[in-house]
């Protein structure tokens, strides 16, 4: 889904080269599992992650800025060796343009995947701000392209689809 038409949304995609993620309700479906001894448990989504691989491949760098700290995120991102990331973040918007700083990155060439307003910062610096498809309708309202796969089941694989297929001048597929 997206709020562009598509050759507006490839070329846009195609100039990608820093996609940023929200974690909690983009790469997990937002809900937080604790267990009676205090452990944290998440659920991660395995297409996203070949998504993140993918865009590794084709040479885009990937960061994450996370509101909350938990070693369940650090493991999956370490797992997925993604470029940077950031944990208890509390203004997205600085630290956006910090990782943009940090890779040498203009703002028009970075996407930035959202589902909740502390990320509305950041997603109004993106290149190609994005939101999953069960985001605050007010990020929705800020997102130039909107996944159709909710937050953890897929909606990461989507974008990271979208801009690889973009950097290989083909046409995105259409969603399931």
């Amino acid at each position: 889904m997206s709020s562009i038409n598509d050759s507006e949304l490839l070329a846009l995609a195609a100039r990608i080269e820093l996609v940023v993620f929200d974690v909690d309700g983009v790469l997990t479906d937002g809900r937080l599992y604790l267990g009676d001894d205090g452990t944290e448990y998440k659920a991660f989504h395995v297409r996203d992650g070949h998504g993140v691989k993918l865009l590794r491949e084709a040479n885009v760098r990937v960061a994450a800025l996370s509101g909350r700290r938990s070693s369940a995120v650090t493991r999956r991102l370490d797992e997925l060796q993604v470029d940077l990331y950031r944990q208890g973040c509390e203004h997205k918007g600085r630290d956006f343009r910090e990782v943009l700083q940090h890779f040498g990155v203009e703002a028009t060439a970075a996407a930035y995947l959202a589902d909740d307003v502390i990320d509305l910062p950041a997603l109004h610096l993106a290149g190609l701000p994005a939101a999953v498809a069960d985001a605050h309708p007010r990020v929705k309202s800020a997102a130039r392209w909107i996944s159709a796969h909710g937050g953890g089941r897929g909606a990461a694989r989507e974008l990271c689809d979208l801009i690889v297929d973009a950097r290989e001048g083909k046409a995105p597929d259409a969603p399931a």
